[in-house]
């Protein structure tokens, strides 16, 4: 475990180091929540239109849960390790490029986890309509969990973590919201095929 925990150190410095004061305020804003919101949208349009307005509102649920879910369980996992950042390890100062910093812990990355979680609950409901959609989410999952990294709050294990917790809570949640949707669909059916 020391070993990995060295190799991680050593993959964090590496990966931190590479960035430079030029590109810090891109990255600040990559980590910003607000820069995303033209993408939920966006989002939620593609739901709209490839989802009835009923189904719509339970898919919405789930993903309101699930975020919740992976956000919660995120900090259980922060105060319960109390692995602390990489900006507040005192045996990483003046080794690495401290941009930004957060709360004292971070294992394991809540951005990583709700980025994943999105992306793979968005891919599973509508990857049979668009087919490159969940390339492209899982790049932006990527780019906006990297982004932790180079301002110095998380090491690439709180990232991996994160990464692994949002995606299995997002299958799990988006199988939820289709088993709901085909059971909703199903009754719908059958109530129109007895009238």
């Amino acid at each position: 475990m020391h070993e990995i925990i060295q190799e991680d150190r050593s993959m964090f410095l590496f990966l931190n180091n590479l960035g430079s004061h030029s590109f810090d305020q891109f990255w600040i804003m990559i980590s910003a929540t607000w820069i995303w919101i033209p993408l939920y949208i966006i989002f939620l349009y593609l739901l709209f239109k490839n989802y009835q307005l009923r189904n719509l509102v339970f898919i919405l649920i789930f993903i309101a849960l699930g975020v919740t879910f992976s956000d919660q369980l995120a900090g259980i996992f922060k105060t319960g390790v109390a692995r602390l950042r990489p900006c507040h390890d005192p045996t990483l100062t003046g080794l690495m490029r401290d941009v930004k910093c957060g709360g004292q812990f971070g294992f394991y990355s809540s951005h990583a986890a709700n980025t994943f979680f999105i992306a793979t609950f968005m891919s599973l409901l509508l990857y049979r309509k668009y087919r490159l959609l969940p390339y492209i989410l899982f790049i932006w999952a990527i780019i906006v969990s990297y982004s932790r990294i180079y301002l110095g709050v998380h090491f690439p294990l709180d990232i991996l973590m994160g990464s692994l917790m949002g995606f299995f809570a997002g299958g799990f949640f988006a199988t939820l919201a289709l088993k709901v949707i085909h059971k909703q669909n199903n009754s719908n059916s059958t109530t129109t095929i007895s009238e």
